[in-house]
């Protein structure tokens, strides 16, 4: 009983020592802890200016082929033919292009699926990374935004 004592008597002295050391450590007026405060916002600015490598996803052909298919014009085009054809006729796309560093992105061909031949209706990129979709303007011959594409 007496060892249990004396072994609580010197751990709860240990803990004072250690408590009271650290309590000496804290800023006794206000320049130390302007002092402290500098110190470590600078200690901070180190690692936040740090070079980060910005996570740039870049798109796959699933998803470009996906982004163009969902396009209103494009399912409104594919009824449309179907309709017209009872079926007979189906509208079908394809990866054409792959990105490569001179041309980043991806070449969609939009086509009718004859029983002899596929008839191209619409060409488009997809930028990768972004994901920002171009439509041929068959008039200018030219790549424009899907605000200025004017397909039929």
């Amino acid at each position: 009983m007496t060892s249990l004592l004396w072994y609580s008597l010197m751990a709860s002295l240990l803990v004072g020592v250690k408590s009271h050391a650290d309590i000496t450590q804290i800023p006794t007026n206000h320049f130390d802890i302007k002092l402290n405060t500098s110190q470590l916002v600078s200690d901070l600015n180190n690692y936040t200016t740090a070079n980060v490598v910005q996570d740039s996803k870049e798109i796959d052909e699933k998803t470009a082929l996906n982004l163009v298919w969902k396009l209103r014009q494009v399912q409104r085009k594919a009824k449309e033919i179907e309709r017209l054809s009872k079926g007979s006729i189906r509208v079908g796309a394809m990866v054409n292009g792959s990105p490569t560093p001179d041309e980043p992105y991806y070449t969609v061909q939009v086509f009718e699926k004859h029983p002899n031949e596929n008839v191209t209706i619409y060409w488009f990129r997809v930028l990768n990374p972004s994901g920002s979709i171009q439509a041929l303007d068959l008039l200018k011959n030219e790549y424009v935004s899907l605000d200025k594409w004017k397909p039929d």
